[in-house]
C-alpha cells in the first residue's frame, strides 16, 4: 500500500512573487509621487514668475493698442482706465490720411528688406571664410568684429554724417542702408560662425568625394544647414532697421520723400499739445510688420536660437 504525498508548488507561480512585485511597484509609485510633490512647488513658482514677466512685457503693447482705439476724450482724461467702452478708429484715420504715409511705409520696408538680405548673404560668406579657412590676422579680424559691437551708435552718428555727406548719400535711402548693414554684420558673423563650425567637416569631405564642388557644397549643403541661424540674425537686423529713428533723423534732412516710417511720428508731436491717439495708432501700425515677420519665421527662429547641427 503506497501513500502519495503532494509536493509543494514551486516556480514563478508561488505566492511570494506577486506580493513582492506588488510591494516593489507600490514603493516605486510612492517614490515617484513623492518626487512630484517635491518638484511641484518649484515648478509652480517658475510658471508664476514666467507669467508675471510675460504680463509685464505685454502690458505696454496692450496700453499702446488700447490708446490707439480710445477716443480723444478718454486719452486726455486724468483718470486712466485699462479699458474703453467706446472704441474709435479716428486715430487710425488721421494716421492713414497723413500725407506720404504710404511712401514712408514702403521706404521702411525697402530699407529693412535690403539690410536683411544683404547682411544674411555677406554674414554667411564671411562666417564660412573665418571658420573653414586659416589665414593671417584671422583672430584679429574676429576681435575687431567683437569690438565693433561695443561701440555706441550715438558716438558714430556725427562721423557717419560727414562720411555720407562726402559720398553724396545724404537724403537718400542708401544713407540708411549702409550704416545699418555695417552695424548688423558683426553680430551676424559672430552668430553664424558657431553654426558653420557645428557642421561636421566629415560632411564636407564626403561631399567632395562624391564630386561636389566648393560652390555646390556652400549653397546646396551648408546654406540649408545654417539657415536657422540666418533667420535668427535676420530678426535682429530687421527690428533694429525697422525701428531706426536716429539715422533717419540725422541723414534725411530736406527730402522728406526719402523718410521712413518712424519719421511719420513727428507729425503728431505738436508744440501746443501732442496727438497721443495718432502717436499710438502710428506705433501700432509700425508694430504689425514686425509681428508678421515673427509669425513667418518663428519655427526657424526657435531652432536657430536652440543650436545648430550636431555631429
Amino acid at each position: 500500500m503506497s501513500a502519495t504525498t503532494e509536493s509543494p508548488v514551486s516556480g514563478p507561480a508561488s505566492g511570494d512573487s506577486p506580493v513582492r512585485g506588488s510591494a516593489s511597484g507600490g514603493t516605486r509609485r510612492r517614490g515617484i509621487a513623492r518626487l512630484l510633490r517635491v518638484k511641484r512647488p518649484g515648478r509652480l513658482a517658475a510658471e508664476a514668475a514666467a507669467l508675471l514677466i510675460a504680463v509685464a512685457v505685454a502690458f505696454p503693447l496692450y496700453w499702446m493698442v488700447l490708446s490707439a482705439f480710445k477716443p480723444a476724450g478718454e486719452i486726455q482724461s486724468t483718470e486712466a482706465r485699462p479699458w474703453t467702452l467706446s472704441p474709435s478708429l479716428d486715430s487710425f484715420r488721421r494716421v492713414f490720411e497723413q500725407q506720404d504715409f504710404g511712401r514712408y511705409f514702403l521706404n521702411s520696408l525697402l530699407v529693412a528688406g535690403t539690410v536683411v538680405v544683404l547682411s544674411a548673404l555677406i554674414a554667411f560668406l564671411a562666417a564660412t571664410a573665418v571658420t573653414r579657412f586659416r589665414f593671417k590676422f584671422r583672430t584679429t579680424l574676429l576681435i575687431m568684429f567683437l569690438v565693433a559691437q561695443m561701440v555706441p551708435v550715438e558716438a558714430l552718428t556725427i562721423p557717419l554724417f560727414f562720411l555720407m555727406r562726402d559720398f553724396g548719400q545724404l537724403n537718400t535711402l542708401g544713407s540708411l542702408i549702409l550704416p545699418h548693414l555695417a552695424f548688423s554684420l558683426p553680430f551676424a558673423i559672430w552668430m553664424l560662425r558657431g553654426f558653420v563650425k557645428a557642421v561636421p567637416e566629415a560632411l564636407e569631405e564626403a561631399a567632395y568625394i562624391d564630386g561636389a564642388s566648393r560652390t555646390r557644397f556652400l549653397w546646396q549643403i551648408l546654406f540649408p544647414l545654417v539657415f536657422p541661424g540666418l533667420v535668427a540674425t535676420s530678426v535682429f537686423s530687421f527690428i533694429t532697421t525697422w525701428n531706426d529713428f536716429l539715422f533717419a533723423k540725422s541723414f534725411i534732412i530736406s527730402d522728406t520723400s526719402q523718410s521712413t516710417l518712424p519719421m511719420a511720428l513727428l507729425v503728431f508731436f505738436k508744440p501746443d499739445e501732442n496727438d497721443w491717439g495718432g502717436i499710438m495708432a502710428a506705433s501700432t501700425v509700425m508694430t504689425i510688420p514686425v509681428l508678421v515677420f515673427f509669425v513667418l519665421v518663428q519655427r526657424r527662429l526657435v531652432s536657430g536660437l536652440g543650436g545648430a547641427v550636431k555631429d
